[in-house]
């Protein structure tokens, strides 16, 4: 039976093909829809390659693949003194994404880590730049500011930051009971201007009396013109208060 013979060239031909369908087969890549590749030839900046399929040559290319996706990230409590020299804890939210493959990974090392630490200064400064009111009533204000701010600083680095939001504010529990009493007294004030206002839609009169009232006892001291428009029912009464007065500071 004769023996198949394969001469030198052939061989070298053979051995040509199958190394490079293993090295074509190393290289390929796939990228998904949210993901780039950043590709660097003998440490150069090539290209970014992606989504789907592409070559990254063995030994020469190499690649760092990003999520372009929003990233959600929390910021650490941060604790400050407010405008009114008012102890505060808060903690922040904040929602990023690369816009830049290329820029967010040749300015900057880490780009995530870096946008966190940038929050944490920018969330610093914000409460020292507010009162505790605003912090407690304009917190939406406040985070659109900050998102501005960040993103300036990140712009550069090919992030775009989408929102930031703050969570949660602490403040100290002595603060926390003055602003209850505070509070407290508000409620016991409107409480007894309403009974006050009360008792007036009842005895409309009493009022007019005690004005008069009033009214009689700054004309005694005689240092002081007072001008008061009146209805015409309560002239007569004035008048007789009036003179009871100037009798009794007669006698």
């Amino acid at each position: 039976m004769p023996g198949f013979y394969f001469a030198p060239s052939h061989l070298l031909v053979i051995a040509i093909v199958v190394v490079a369908v293993l090295v074509v087969a190393r290289s390929i890549r796939v990228a998904n829809q949210y993901e780039r590749g950043v590709v660097f030839r003998l440490g150069k900046f090539n290209r970014t390659a992606g989504p789907g399929l592409y070559l990254v040559w063995p030994l020469v290319e190499w690649q760092i693949r990003l999520d372009l996706r929003v990233v959600t990230t929390d910021v650490e409590q941060q604790e400050g003194i407010t405008r009114d020299n008012v102890p505060i804890k808060v903690n922040a939210v904040i929602w990023f994404r690369i816009v830049d493959p290329e820029r967010a990974v040749m300015q900057v090392r880490e780009v995530a880590n870096a946008v966190v630490q940038v929050s944490v200064t920018t969330l610093r400064t914000a409460l020292g730049q507010h009162t505790l009111d605003d912090i407690l009533k304009a917190q939406d204000t406040i985070a659109e500011g900050m998102q501005q701010s960040i993103d300036s600083v990140t712009e550069p680095w090919g992030v775009k930051v989408e929102r930031v939001q703050m969570k949660n504010v602490e403040i100290p529990p002595s603060m926390q009971r003055a602003m209850a009493q505070e509070a407290e007294a508000e409620l016991d004030a409107a409480e007894q201007l309403r009974q006050a206002a009360e008792v007036i839609m009842q005895n409309p009169a009493g009022l007019e009396l005690r004005r008069m009232q009033m009214i009689t006892e700054v004309g005694a001291e005689q240092n002081t013109m007072t001008i008061i428009m009146m209805p015409s029912e309560f002239v007569g009464m004035a008048r007789a208060i009036a003179d009871a007065a100037g009798r009794g500071s007669s006698g």
